[in-house]
């Protein structure tokens, strides 16, 4: 795909943007050195509107605009599931989760984990945390993102890796999370702007110029495309059965909770948003607004996939089946629906739907890298290598560990060229880690008498666990192997708690009560909505 001049003057608009912003925000005052508190919870002082863009930002990347279109070209809107699953997931964070961790003025996920158990849970995950941003989540998203550069521009990979890391250091390494969740603001507008723009001209391929005909079309030509609740044997994959990826019932009332909860509650580059918010009424709000963006999502990441699938199937536009193809296969793959969609857009769009994916895929980049930084600098360097180092000493080991991290991201990204649908890889491998996640959460919140000892366990057993049952049992499910394992992990967890702690609570239980669990008439009002709103869809579209 060749810009236009007009197409580059939007996308380097964009870019200019974004970085006069970065390091707008990042200034301080004179006489003023940035300490943690500034660097890692932008000073503790996002409004709602801020925290909430900044969550979409941070969550919306190649992953979704790459990898969940691949996965709406092979499967179709089930795959929606994730988005609107998670709007009522944020509900559940936002009421039960959220006040607790600002109760505790914490700063990272293995740092509440010291205060509620010891120092060996909270090295143990930080570890973990560190192992997955660094090898599976910005890895991934590097990889995505070359890969719509390549198919767009073709612009050759390790070019497009470079760039794009370079991109999101820029304007995020030096102002830390207050940089990054600033620009996301902007971000989301182009992200949203140009992702809608991008699902108006697909449906009006389909629809012959009139998009709400488009998607009419899209359920004639494709009525196996708009299934929520997938069952056995449904839509094959090549010889593949996408009920091993969506099985059925699961993603409303089973494993999918885990993997939702782990990601939108005990994640460190999610939770980081709320936890900068100025008050918890605020951090509430911002996950509202973020839960109905949510909603909105697949329209703009899903919708595009499926139409994708008819262009191809109906023989649409031989350039766009032509730019499906992988070049080195021969082959029709998935994940390049999204790219091949921007190279058949009108000149100002594509400027414009090239600058929401970069928005999507920088905006990641950053806030992986912010969170890394901040686990390795607060959980691992403050506690065992700098306890004596100064407030700027930390600041300057947080930007070293960002750098560090896209180099190593940058390495590995490569490697993930042989999938087909690099979102499902994300999920299943992310989902690795998630039972354990979610059980020393759940419990170390829930049930005084979890101890340090059966938080351990359940956080070094979860990764063994679920290897086993991916070879012993390989015909499950990952999502329903995540709640095999978060049920074997909880009866061990409970087992060892009542024998080691022989029936007392924990000292370092937490104490909940109930005016911990109040909310604002606006939120109560937003979460009925949302769940209205969901209860709906899944009607719909069962």
């Amino acid at each position: 795909m060749d810009l236009q001049p007009l197409d580059l003057f939007i996308f380097l608009g964009y870019a200019f943007l974004i970085m006069g912003m970065g390091f707008f925000v990042s200034r301080e005052k004179e006489g003023h050195v940035k300490d943690s508190n500034d660097y890692f919870l932008a000073s503790k002082a996002l409004p709602w509107w801020a925290v909430g863009a900044s969550l979409i930002a941070s969550n919306i990347s190649a992953e979704q605009f790459i990898g969940m279109s691949g996965s709406g070209f092979a499967l179709g809107l089930a795959i929606a599931t994730y988005e609107w699953m998670a709007a009522a997931t944020l509900l559940v964070v936002a009421i039960f989760f959220l006040p607790v961790y600002l109760k505790k003025g914490i700063y990272t996920m293995p740092g509440f984990l010291f205060d509620r158990y010891d120092a060996r849970v909270r090295t143990t995950m930080a570890v973990f945390w560190l192992l997955l941003y660094v090898f599976v989540n910005l890895t991934s998203v590097l990889y995505l993102g070359a890969l719509s550069l390549n198919t767009i521009l073709g612009i050759p990979m390790t070019y497009s890796i470079i760039g794009l890391a370079l991109f999101a250091m820029l304007y995020s390494i030096y102002g830390g999370l207050k940089a990054v969740a600033w620009t996301d603001v902007i971000q989301v507008v182009f992200l949203i702007g140009g992702g809608l723009a991008t699902t108006y001209i697909a449906l009006g391929m389909v629809g012959d110029g009139d998009a709400w005909q488009g998607l009419m079309t899209l359920k004639d030509k494709a009525p196996d495309r708009f299934s929520m609740i997938l069952q056995r044997g449904e839509i094959l994959v090549g010889t593949r059965d996408a009920y091993l990826d969506l099985p059925g019932l699961s993603v409303l009332i089973g494993g999918m909770w885990i993997t939702n909860l782990s990601y939108w509650g005990f994640n460190q580059y999610i939770t980081q948003r709320a936890l900068a918010a100025k008050s918890l009424d605020e951090a509430q709000k911002g996950m509202i607004f973020a839960g109905f963006l949510k909603l909105l999502m697949p329209l703009i990441v899903v919708i595009p996939g499926i139409a994708a699938w008819v262009i191809v199937k109906e023989e649409l536009n031989p350039d766009f089946v032509k730019a499906m193809i992988d070049p080195l296969t021969g082959d029709i793959k998935s994940d390049r629906a999204y790219p091949s969609l921007l190279q058949i857009l009108p000149t100002g769009l594509k400027g414009l739907a090239f600058a929401a994916l970069t928005a999507a895929i920088v905006s990641s980049l950053a806030s992986m890298a912010n969170s890394t930084s901040t686990i390795f600098t607060m959980d691992i360097y403050a506690k065992y290598f700098g306890k004596n180092s100064s407030e700027a000493g930390k600041v300057r080991v947080g930007r070293i560990t960002a750098v560090v991290a896209f180099l190593i991201a940058a390495v590995v990204a490569p490697a993930l060229g042989q999938l087909d649908q690099a979102f499902q890889f994300i999920q299943e491998y992310t989902g690795f880690i998630s039972p354990g996640v979610f059980a020393i959460f759940f419990f170390g919140v829930f049930w005084k008498k979890t101890t340090s000892n059966a938080a351990l366990v359940g956080a070094s057993l979860s990764i063994p666990l679920s290897v086993v049952l991916k070879v012993v049992f390989p015909a499950l499910p990952f999502i329903d192997r995540m709640g095999w394992v978060f049920v074997v992990l909880a009866v061990l967890m409970i087992a060892i708690s009542l024998i080691e702690g022989k029936g007392k609570d924990h000292p370092k239980s937490i104490e909940i009560t109930k005016d911990l669990f109040q909310t604002s008439t606006g939120f109560k009002i937003g979460a009925i909505l949302i769940v209205g709103i969901i209860a709906a869809l899944y009607t719909i579209f069962w």
